[in-house]
């Protein structure tokens, strides 16, 4: 037996598909987060314009790199927030079968891709310094390394997980909001970088330590990068988000002897799972008691189960939770 429902409507408890009656699989401080990454999106344009004009002024690779990595920041910002308001815009749209929590994780692998293309680019540029290096006027410099880490200190703040989701049985959390705060994470490091090689020039006149430093920051950014598009790859390819959940989904479904005989656990959003799961039993109970066993168990928000008896090749009874 099967069924569907709206979205806008609250179905009664002993519907079927009333597993989650909502079909929202957003994460839990949605809104929140939407609303400050829209915030620091416009400090980091703000901050972004300060350390291109003082990087080109004072000829500071490490500012340059800075700033360049924080005009990355800038587009990846956009783009979470961005993915945040389609993402909540569409959140009851019958055209995304299994809603429109996973559209941050696509944010969160784009963003990877452009933090990569960021590190290849500082990298490049610093190991030109490094074969060729230029003047650079690190007095100049210093007072715009400081505000740029101060700036980043403060949006790293301002984007911090609330933990909420993570309380929901997800460890990874909203990976949108991850995705931007490791760009700032890993803007902040930069800029100490950047910070370093200015006092090491003005202090020890090491030339080489301003694009030594954007080399470094390339390294960084590279690691960071490629840490964002593997969890977000792995989302997007429903890579199954947790042994230890699925573990537990099977011995709840197994619980009086039936065998489970195959089952699938993806990530539908940030704090929400979806199973797929067939059950084979001598004396098959009702889905809905099936159901009821997996009811309360923390991340699981969609649920498919089909009962069969065992030794049998057809279907012996058979239904569908949603």
């Amino acid at each position: 037996m099967s069924s569907t429902a709206s979205p806008d409507r609250t179905e009664p408890q002993d519907a079927l598909d009333a597993f989650r009656a909502d079909r929202i699989y957003l994460g839990a401080d949605h809104r929140r987060n939407e609303r400050r990454t829209w915030i620091v999106t416009a400090i980091c344009a703000a901050t972004l314009a300060v350390l291109v004009v003082g990087g080109a002024a004072t000829r500071s690779m490490a500012l340059v790199a800075s700033g360049l990595h924080m005009g990355a920041h800038v587009v990846a910002l956009l783009v979470a927030a961005g993915a945040y308001a389609l993402a909540r815009r569409h959140a009851t749209n019958p055209a995304f079968s299994f809603g429109t929590g996973k559209v941050g994780y696509l944010a969160g692998f784009a963003n990877g891709v452009v933090l990569a293309v960021t590190a290849a680019l500082i990298g490049l540029e610093s190991a030109g310094r490094l074969l060729e290096p230029e003047a650079v006027a690190f007095g100049d410099a210093l007072p715009i390394a400081v505000g740029g880490l101060l700036v980043n200190l403060v949006c790293i703040w301002l984007l911090r997980p609330t933990g909420a989701a993570a309380a929901r049985n997800d460890p990874q959390g909203d990976l949108n909001l991850s995705a931007a705060h490791l760009h700032l994470t890993a803007d902040a490091a930069v800029s100490l970088l950047a910070l370093a090689a200015v006092l090491a020039g003005q202090w020890l006149d090491w030339r080489f330590a301003d694009p030594l430093a954007g080399v470094l920051a390339a390294v960084l950014v590279a690691r960071f990068a490629w840490t964002l598009v593997r969890r977000a790859g792995a989302a997007l390819l429903d890579v199954n988000p947790s042994r230890e959940l699925t573990d537990e989904v099977r011995r709840r479904l197994s619980h009086e002897g039936e065998r489970v005989i195959d089952l699938h656990l993806w990530r539908l959003g940030p704090g929400h799972h979806a199973v797929i799961a067939v059950i084979a039993a001598r004396e098959p109970r009702p889905v809905a008691t099936y159901r009821a066993r997996l009811a309360g168990l923390a991340g699981i928000s969609h649920v498919t189960v089909e009962v069969r008896t065992s030794g049998e090749p057809d279907d012996h009874h058979h239904g569908h939770v949603h």
